[in-house]
């Protein structure tokens, strides 16, 4: 089975509650943060839920690809499991709600 992500994206272009596939390509949570380090411009890693209500840190390299529908892992969906939970830190902001991407490719008119 392969994963019908869409096409790749910015980190900063992932939308709230996309979903989240280890390497094994089983799905393993949500998107609810995107860690970003605005001084030196760098992505941190993201916040996921694992459906529990649990939330867990995935560290920038275990992010193997962000893309349209889909934020794929380097590690495996039994290894998320033992990802630590978030901590206080670098500054964060919430992904673009669903559908909001769209509302800006269409023509730009003044109103």
């Amino acid at each position: 089975m392969t994963i019908d992500d869409g096409t790749a994206v910015h980190y900063t272009a992932v939308t709230l509650g996309t979903p989240v596939y280890g390497s094994d390509e089983v799905e393993v949570g949500k998107v609810t943060q995107v860690l970003d380090n605005y001084a030196e411009h760098i992505f941190d890693g993201l916040v996921i839920d694992l459906g529990s209500g649990d939330p867990r840190f995935v560290d920038a390299p275990e992010v193997a690809r962000t893309a349209e529908r889909g934020v794929t892992l380097t590690i495996s969906s039994a290894e998320v499991a033992e990802l630590p939970p978030p901590e206080d830190g670098p500054p964060t902001f919430a992904p673009a709600p669903k559908g909001f991407l769209s509302k800006l490719r269409g023509p730009w008119r003044k109103q």
